[in-house]
């Protein structure tokens, strides 16, 4: 019911985010989704793609810091205040959410996050008959 992302380590420094871009585009893997979140020395960009293992092992090869992680992707329908709905939910049975990033795809929204309680977000999921995305159908769509 989850899927991978990659979470890289990079400087704020010019030149840090094209090194980790080139390589996975020589690698031929297709990034599906990103966000990045900053500090002042250094930011982590978040990543779903088409090929999470193999971008993984090509990223630690260019000498990337990564790390890969589950988080859950949940397909909502496109329209106003659906998002909140989804996390009110999670929220009313005590899950904290600790990051979201969503985009819009084929006319469907895309909501990726990671909770603090796994078990209980799957039990949340299957409860609710919220829709959940699986890693392969998301490789379908790269």
């Amino acid at each position: 019911m989850t899927i991978h992302q990659l979470s890289i380590f990079i400087e704020n420094r010019s030149g840090t985010l094209i090194k980790v871009l080139d390589a996975l585009k020589t690698a031929n893997i297709q990034i599906i989704a990103s966000t990045i979140a900053d500090t002042a020395e250094y930011g982590i960009y978040r990543l779903i793609c088409s090929e999470p293992m193999r971008a993984c092992e090509e990223l630690k090869k260019a000498g990337v810091a990564v790390a890969l992680s589950d988080v859950f992707a949940l397909e909502i329908d496109d329209q106003p205040g659906r998002a909140a709905d989804v996390i009110k939910t999670f929220s009313e049975a005590g899950i904290s959410i600790a990051y979201l990033y969503s985009f819009l795809l084929r006319g469907k929204g895309i909501l990726i996050f990671r909770t603090d309680n796994t078990e209980l977000a799957v039990k949340i999921i299957e409860d609710n008959q919220l829709r959940s995305i699986s890693e392969e159908s998301l490789q379908g769509l790269a």
